[in-house]
């Protein structure tokens, strides 16, 4: 049987997404991005610290990049965690978020989302390299720039950072014409290979001016999840900037967390999002008992690091 060879791209979540590559502005020259701070070395087979992965076989680092007016450049380190070599290509798209925390590129919404109250940031970010090829357990960096128009007003604009592999040796397969003749009439069977195009994003942070932020935690209980119960909320936004940070829920009389959710944001297009937390594997259920008192915190991880965002109680019924 012959194969028609096609190439599909597969969305998936971030931090694990596969998207149609954009044309975009070319990148300024080499040494426009030598002050970019420099990442931690990383050691041959060590997973850098503070890196987020997703299906594919690659790391990006830091978790995230915010670029405001005292630092025009930032750096990101891509991390091949396998032992065989790599190919990616590099680009910048603008996403928006939906309550539900989900994220989804501008060319693939679904029905009913909004884009209205986005600022995006994709015209004004400049990088290089836009492809590297990286041997199995090697690192790179790639420069960001951001050179926002002088007129530009004070708020938070955002794209998303996408590293998305280049798949080793395709086949380049028929064309439809070969596919569906084999030169004496009858046609021979098609076939379809798929092959899909694991890649991951970071969302690229650039703050003009000033920015405020009010946070509020509201909502706050048990919810009924297909994995059994969990706790649930709302993190409620206000203000120019987006939040992001740890939920960490507590029990009085408990000493370990009862649940904990790590790098929880909620960016400036929407005003709340709903967050469900399940149990920690470390806790036991059974202390949750009638009157035991809850307590939910928000800790900044991005503007001022340790700062409590909100916090918020619920009494065990």
């Amino acid at each position: 049987m012959q194969v028609l060879t096609m190439r599909v791209k597969r969305l998936l979540r971030p931090a694990c997404l596969a998207l149609a590559m954009l044309a975009l502005p070319a990148t300024s020259a080499a040494q426009d991005f030598d002050d970019a701070p420099p990442l931690p070395d990383v050691a041959a087979g060590e997973v850098p610290e503070g890196s987020v992965g997703g299906m594919g076989d690659i790391n990006l680092y830091p978790k995230r990049v915010v670029i405001d007016p005292r630092q025009r450049i930032a750096s990101i380190g891509l991390y091949n965690r396998t032992i065989d070599p790599g190919e990616y290509e590099i680009s910048v798209v603008d996403m928006v978020m939906t309550p539900s925390g989900e994220v989804f590129p501008l060319d693939n919404l679904p029905p009913g989302v909004s884009t209205a109250r986005l600022q995006p940031a994709s015209e004004f970010l400049r990088w290089s390299p836009r492809r590297v090829r990286l041997l199995g357990s090697e690192a790179q960096t790639v420069r960001i720039m951001a050179r926002p128009p002088a007129d530009l007003p004070d708020g938070e604009y955002r794209a998303h950072f996408l590293a998305v592999s280049v798949p080793q040796d395709v086949d380049q397969g028929f064309s439809i014409d070969d596919a569906v003749s084999d030169g004496d009439g009858t046609g021979p069977d098609i076939g379809v290979l798929i092959r899909p195009r694991f890649g991951i994003s970071i969302p690229i942070i650039v703050r003009v001016g000033e920015t405020t932020l009010d946070v509020a935690l509201d909502g706050f209980g048990f919810v009924q999840t297909p994995e059994g119960t969990a706790i649930g909320m709302t993190i409620r936004r206000s203000g120019s900037r987006s939040a992001f940070g740890d939920i960490t829920i507590t029990a009085q009389g408990i000493d370990e967390p009862v649940a904990i959710a790590r790098g929880i944001g909620v960016y400036p297009e929407i005003d709340a999002r709903e967050v469900v937390l399940g149990f920690s594997n470390l806790f036991d259920t059974t202390q949750l008992r009638s009157g035991t008192v809850l307590t939910a915190t928000y800790v900044d991880d991005d503007f001022a690091p340790g700062d409590m965002l909100a916090s918020s109680t619920f009494v065990v019924p």
